[in-house]
C-alpha cells in the first residue's frame, strides 16, 4: 500500500538477532540470580555443615585474610586492608598461580609482537602487579558501594526486630541470615563473634575494621555511644538509618552534578591520543620524520606534562566526597 517492501533474508536476520538478544538476557538474569543465591549459600554453608561457632568464626576470618585472633595474615598493612575490604576469598596459592600465568602470557604476547625481551619483562611485571591491584581496588569500591546501599535497610531490620522485643545480638543475626552479601556476611560474622563470646562493641568494632566504610563507622559509633551512655537504641538506629540515606542522596546529587565535568575530562584526555593514533594510521610520517628532533621531543614532553597537570586540576574540581 505504501510501497514498503521487506526483504525475507533481512527479516530472518532481525528475528535471529532478537532471539540471540533474548537468550543472552535470559542467561544474564539466571547467572545474576544464581550468583546472589550462591553468595548467601556460601555464607550459611558453614553453619549448616554442623561446625561449631568457634570454627565458623575462624573459617570466616581465614577467608577474609585474617588470623584466628583477627590480625592480618599479610605483613603489608595497606595490602592486607585492601584484601579484607575487597571481600575476595583469601587464597594465596590460587592467586600466585593466576599472577604467574598472567605474567607469562603477557610476556609471551609482548615478545611475539616486539621481539624485545626488555619490553616483555616490563610488561610481565606490570601485568603481575598492576592488574591484581586494580582488580582488588575495583572489588573494594564495588563492595563499599553495596555496603552503603544496603546499610539503611539493615538498620531498619534491626530497628523492627528490636521493636518486636528481640535482643540486639538476635537482631544482628537476623540481618546476617536474611540479607544478601556483602552486608549479610559482615553482620553474620559479627553475630557469630558475639555468640562466641565477644561483646557487642567489640564485634561491631571488628566489622568496622573489616569494612573501612564511613557509614559502618557511624553505626559502630552509635553502638559504642549507647553501650557507654545508655539511651534508646531503637531511636538512635532509626536516626542513623535516616542519616545514611540522606548522605547517599547527597552523594548521588554530587555524582549527577559532576558527571558533565567527568565526561569533559575523559574526552579532553582521550582526544590527543585518538588523534595521534589516527595520524599514525593514515599518515605514519607526520611525526615520524621529526620525532628524532629535540624540539619535537621536548614539545611532546611539555604537552604530556601539561595534560597531566590539567587532569589533576580537573580531578580536584570534581572529586567531592561526603
Amino acid at each position: 500500500m505504501f510501497g514498503f517492501h521487506l526483504d525475507a533474508a533481512f527479516a530472518v536476520q532481525i528475528l535471529i538477532f532478537a532471539a540471540v538478544f533474548s537468550a543472552c538476557q535470559a542467561a544474564y538474569g539466571l547467572v545474576r540470580v544464581g550468583g546472589a543465591k550462591r553468595a548467601v549459600n556460601r555464607r550459611l554453608a558453614l553453619s549448616e555443615s554442623g561446625m561449631g561457632i568457634g570454627d565458623i568464626v575462624g573459617e570466616l576470618r581465614k577467608q577474609r585474610g585474617l588470623r584466628q585472633n583477627g590480625e592480618h595474615r599479610l605483613s603489608w598493612r595497606w595490602l592486607a586492608d585492601l584484601v579484607v575490604r575487597s571481600g575476595v576469598v583469601y587464597q594465596p596459592r590460587n592467586w600466585a598461580i593466576i599472577i604467574v600465568g598472567m605474567s607469562l602470557s603477557t610476556a609471551l604476547l609482548v615478545l611475539m609482537f616486539t621481539h624485545n625481551p626488555l619490553f616483555a619483562a616490563v610488561a610481565a611485571a606490570i601485568a603481575g602487579t598492576g592488574i591484581p591491584f586494580v582488580y582488588l581496588n575495583f572489588m573494594a569500591a564495588r563492595r563499599s558501594k553495596a555496603l552503603s546501599n544496603q546499610l539503611p535497610d539493615a538498620l531498619e531490620v534491626i530497628v523492627r526486630s528490636l521493636e518486636a522485643g528481640h535482643p540486639v545480638p538476635t537482631a544482628i543475626g537476623l540481618v546476617g541470615r536474611e540479607m544478601l552479601d556483602p552486608i549479610g556476611s559482615e553482620f553474620g560474622m559479627a553475630a557469630d563473634e558475639i555468640a562466641y563470646g565477644a561483646t557487642l562493641e567489640t564485634a561491631i568494632g571488628h566489622m568496622g575494621a573489616r569494612c573501612r566504610h564511613i557509614d559502618i563507622d557511624l553505626f559502630a559509633a552509635t553502638i559504642r555511644l549507647q553501650d557507654r551512655s545508655g539511651g534508646n537504641l531503637t531511636g538512635l538506629l532509626r536516626m542513623n538509618a535516616h542519616t545514611v540515606r540522606e548522605r547517599r542522596k547527597l552523594r548521588l546529587k554530587i555524582a549527577a552534578a559532576s558527571a558533565e565535568g567527568k565526561m569533559s575530562a575523559y574526552i579532553l584526555t582521550a582526544a590527543p591520543f585518538c588523534v595521534l593514533g589516527i595520524l599514525e594510521l593514515i599518515q605514519p610520517h607526520f611525526y615520524g620524520d621529526v620525532i628524532h628532533l629535540k624540539a619535537t621531543q621536548y614539545g611532546l614532553i611539555g604537552l604530556g606534562t601539561w595534560m597531566f597537570l590539567g587532569n589533576l586540576v580537573m580531578r580536584k574540581m570534581i572529586d567531592m566526597r561526603i
